[in-house]
């Protein structure tokens, strides 16, 4: 079979335009017949990404950027870009535009730590990265503010010192010199002071020191006999400890209660002893044997001869006997009365 030549120019055409289609597909990062997953993501600044430019996992290319899209707005800009090694991208992972001021810029992903994956057309998280610049500022602006800060104080310093050369303050500041040399001369004396106390022959220290020194003299000459004292002073303590002093104080206790048996008997009119002390029987009888005894006496010292009668002849006595004592015993009173 006989092709024309109009067929070979047409299927050579044909040919041709398929080839840079897919040869400019290629160049712009785009593969056809291919398992690669496409993930989008959404910027308010893309800051100079074009598709073609890599996308980077850990410092390792995984990919490049497919397509950009933009609304009329330009509030958003969608990015979509392949990811033509095979890896697992978490749900929750970060995809950050990331420049480069010698090169162009690209797409760093950031893996999160979720359990499920990325799947083709999903959206992956965006942040926007300030660039170098931004970085740069970052790092300097805490050391601007400490500048200010400093600059604030050194305005806040001369202030001061500008109100401290103000005449009222120069005289507060004359008023306080003078009071620090008084302060001064009164620090002078007190050393002079502390110097005599400190004085190791006449100061007063020295001499408590000395007292102190004869009064540990003496105990430690006498530690024999303080050693002796306290010895004895345990024995003393032992034998006390040693006392049955319950025993003593029981002994005690029955001795005061029979004493007080003793006085209830004592009491006790129905007792001899009671009797003999509270009934006035006794007494009594007693002052009568007293009075007749009184009365035999005087009897006899005036009537002798009664009683001792001595005669040859046997002549009777003519005296009679007393009835009634004689006046140095009238005084006892004679009378006899019987016990109930």
């Amino acid at each position: 079979m006989k092709i024309s030549n109009e067929a070979k120019v047409g299927i050579i055409s044909i040919v041709a335009i398929s080839l840079l289609v897919i040869g400019f597909n290629f160049l712009k990062g785009k593969k056809i017949w291919s398992n690669d997953i496409v993930i989008k993501g959404k910027y308010s600044n893309v800051q100079g990404l074009q598709t073609s430019n890599p996308v980077i996992i850990n410092g390792m290319q995984v990919g490049n950027v497919y397509k950009i899209n933009m609304d009329e707005n330009m509030r958003e800009i969608e990015v979509l870009f392949n990811i033509t090694k095979k890896v697992n991208i978490p749900t929750n992972s970060i995809a950050t535009i990331k420049t480069n001021p010698l090169g162009t810029p690209s797409i760093e992903i950031l893996l999160g730590n979720a359990a499920n994956y990325l799947k083709s057309n999903d959206t992956i998280q965006t942040l926007i990265n300030g660039g170098l610049l931004s970085d740069l500022m970052s790092k300097a602006d805490p050391i601007l503010i400490g500048i200010k800060k400093a600059l604030g104080s050194v305005d806040t310093l001369v202030d001061n010192f500008n109100s401290v050369l103000d005449p009222n303050s120069k005289n507060n500041v004359s008023a306080m010199l003078a009071n620090l040399n008084k302060v001064t001369a009164s620090m002078v004396a007190s050393t002079a002071s502390l110097g005599m106390l400190l004085n190791t022959q006449s100061g007063a220290l020295a001499k408590t020191l000395n007292n102190t020194s004869s009064v540990t003299g003496n105990l430690a000459g006498n530690n024999e006999k303080i050693n002796s004292m306290v010895s004895n002073l345990d024995k003393t303590t032992a034998k006390f400890a040693n006392l049955n002093v319950q025993k003593t104080l029981d002994t005690l206790d029955r001795t005061i209660g029979e004493l007080k048996s003793l006085l209830v008997n004592f009491n006790n009119q129905n007792g001899t002893l009671g009797k003999l002390m509270n009934d006035p029987t006794l007494y009594k009888n007693l002052a009568s044997s007293g009075n007749k005894l009184n009365l035999l006496l005087d009897d006899v010292r005036i009537n002798p001869k009664r009683y001792i009668n001595i005669s040859v002849f046997g002549k009777k006595s003519k005296y009679t006997p007393l009835v009634v004592p004689m006046a140095d015993t009238l005084n006892s009173p004679y009378y006899v009365e019987k016990a109930p």
